[in-house]
């Protein structure tokens, strides 16, 4: 029985929560069991935050462990490398180029590391990185990170591209639901 795990990581703010939700309902959708978690960590602004997306026939615990996401969606760097434990071999991580500074680089205790990308290549990791913040804004807002996130990560799936704009218009307000489109469409043409 073939199950398909993904994490979504960030910083709370960031929209993982409606990433998650989006994603969820579009592999319901498509037919699949579906399990996804709740949001584990400091969802407040700024705290690391993690979600468990996990599909296939039958899907007892959305719960990823280490060496189990087949994909692990970023919405910054340092996010990338504090889970890229949990990717198995052969998995990728989709992440956003841009660096969010965790409270002790902001109170000056630690700088932010150099070359996270670069190291984690280095290690054999799978890395599709993009500028997901220039997209968003390219798109309309700068709150479209996560959706144009999920627009690179959509190649990784056997799901047509309209299943995707169709999951955008149940998931989304429908006075965001072109901007969000236009997110997608950004992040699946890179």
């Amino acid at each position: 029985m073939k199950q398909t795990s993904i994490m979504i990581v960030g910083v709370g703010g960031q929209g993982s929560l409606l990433a998650s939700k989006l994603l969820g309902g579009l592999l319901v959708d498509a037919g699949y069991d579906v399990k996804v978690s709740e949001v584990h960590g400091m969802s407040q602004r700024g705290g690391s935050v993690v979600t468990y997306v996990k599909y296939g026939d039958e899907v007892f615990s959305p719960i990823v462990c280490d060496g189990e996401a087949d994909i692990i969606i970023s919405f910054e760097k340092l996010e990338a490398a504090r889970y890229a434990k949990c990717l198995k071999k052969g998995g990728t991580i989709v992440v956003n180029a841009q660096m969010i500074d965790p409270m002790p680089v902001i109170t000056g205790a630690v700088s932010y590391p150099d070359n996270i990308l670069d190291e984690l290549s280095k290690k054999g990791v799978a890395i599709d990185a993009v500028d997901a913040l220039e997209l968003a804004m390219k798109a309309g807002s700068a709150k479209a990170v996560n959706i144009v996130l999920l627009g690179v990560a959509a190649k990784y799936f056997d799901i047509p591209f309209e299943r995707w704009e169709d999951a955008i218009k149940k998931s989304v307000k429908p006075a965001f639901v072109e901007l969000n489109q236009k997110a997608f469409k950004l992040g699946y043409e890179h």
